[in-house]
């Protein structure tokens, strides 16, 4: 396959990748779910500069000497998948956020829309990076945390902030800097 070829091949992808995208986005933002709504909202609010990590954090820390290992885990990967998200991948990529209209369908829904870029969600990348920095170190606290953070990244979507494509981003960059900081850990411990 020649190079023009294949670049034209890329570009198809993500204009495709692009298309599902903004297609996903619409059918949540459309979608009735009023049980969900008010504590999706609350969710998504409650996850603002990590509170809810740093909460579960300091109540490991509380735990004994395993969980505040696990907690200290958590919070540098937190710090990691945060200064990359909003340091980094925001201000290089620098994807607007979606399109809220006038007359959205389900307003009571919605949180402030953030100033920064939509690309990568940080929320979901510093939910996941706790999540999976904290769950080798502590097991016990593997899916619950892990459920969490899935809520953290969907609540992204359904309050209208971000689109799936950056929640995803955010995911793989929490799960890469978890990835980092538990291999940092595991040479310390040799």
């Amino acid at each position: 396959m020649s190079d023009r070829r294949q670049k034209i091949s890329a570009l198809s992808l993500v204009s495709d990748l692009a298309t599902m995208d903004q297609a996903l986005y619409e059918t949540v933002t459309v979608t009735r779910t009023p049980a969900l709504d008010t504590a999706l909202r609350r969710l998504s609010a409650a996850a603002d500069h990590s509170k809810i990590s740093f909460a579960v954090a300091a109540g490991l820390a509380l735990c004994g000497r395993r969980p505040r290992r696990a907690a200290a885990m958590g919070v540098a990967a937190v710090g990691v998948a945060s200064a990359t998200a909003n340091l980094l991948g925001k201000r290089l990529v620098r994807r607007p956020r979606p399109h809220r209209a006038e007359d959205s369908p389900f307003p009571g829904r919605h949180v402030p829309m953030p100033d920064s870029a939509s690309f990568p969600s940080g929320h979901t990348a510093s939910a996941v990076a706790f999540a999976a920095a904290v769950g080798p170190a502590f097991p016990v606290a593997a899916v619950p945390l892990g459920l969490l953070a899935c809520a953290v990244g969907y609540s992204r979507v359904h309050t209208g902030v971000h689109y799936p494509g950056d929640v995803v981003a955010g995911a793989l960059l929490g799960t890469g800097s978890a990835a980092l900081i538990v291999a940092l850990a595991s040479r310390a411990d040799v």
